[in-house]
């Protein structure tokens, strides 16, 4: 059998044959784990939905998106609405993404239904490593930046140096300030939301 000749061609389809069945592993590789992730993150979601509400025997009675201009720009905003066992709403859990220090900020707040505060925690951050951490912790009830109980319709949540009465996270104001525009924005997809539901059943 003639041995192949070296030319610049056969290394091409060489390397695009490769490259073929590099892709075609990939995508079989990607659709084995996108369900399993999935439900991993669908799983999780709903615990910290549990978490920030402070209860686990709820139920999610609606997922409503909102859309909102923040900082010049369109932000979206995901309204999950609870309610308990005799399906009576609790308040809900909002997904509020900001701007970090080093990247998204995406926190996950849980509101009664008169607008306070009742837990929250971090989903996502690219913040420095050990201040994600430090945020879990800093704002809630036990912490020196406790934020739960109050309610961002008496005024948005500042840090000290910003003319509010928010203790920032030990030498990062940054962070701190990115947290309480993330649960100040959810405030209002929450608020925003309530009207809509409000216009939609007194026309009916």
């Amino acid at each position: 059998m003639e041995k192949m000749k070296s030319s610049l061609t056969n290394m091409v389809l060489v390397l695009v044959g490769f490259a073929l069945v590099i892709a075609a592993l990939l995508a079989w590789v990607n659709h084995l784990t996108a369900a399993p992730i999935a439900a991993k993150a669908d799983k999780t979601l709903v615990e910290g939905i549990k978490s920030v509400m402070g209860a686990s025997n709820i139920t999610v009675s609606a997922n409503d998106t909102i859309r909102q201009m923040a900082d010049n720009k369109e932000a979206v905003y995901v309204v999950h609405q609870t309610a308990d066992s005799n399906g009576q709403p609790l308040g809900a859990a909002i997904e509020s993404t900001t701007m970090g220090f080093g990247g998204d900020l995406k926190v996950l707040v849980g509101f009664s239904p008169k607008g306070e505060i009742l837990g929250y925690t971090i989903l996502q951050h690219a913040e420095t490593p050990g201040l994600g951490a430090k945020a879990q912790t800093w704002f809630q009830k036990d912490g020196k930046g406790n934020i739960i109980g109050r309610s961002p319709a008496e005024g948005e949540l500042k840090v000290n140096k910003d003319g509010g009465e928010i203790d920032a996270i030990t030498a990062s104001t940054i962070t701190t300030r990115a947290f309480l525009n993330a649960v100040n924005r959810a405030y209002d997809a929450y608020m925003a939301q309530q009207q809509q539901n409000q216009k939609t059943i007194t026309k009916k």
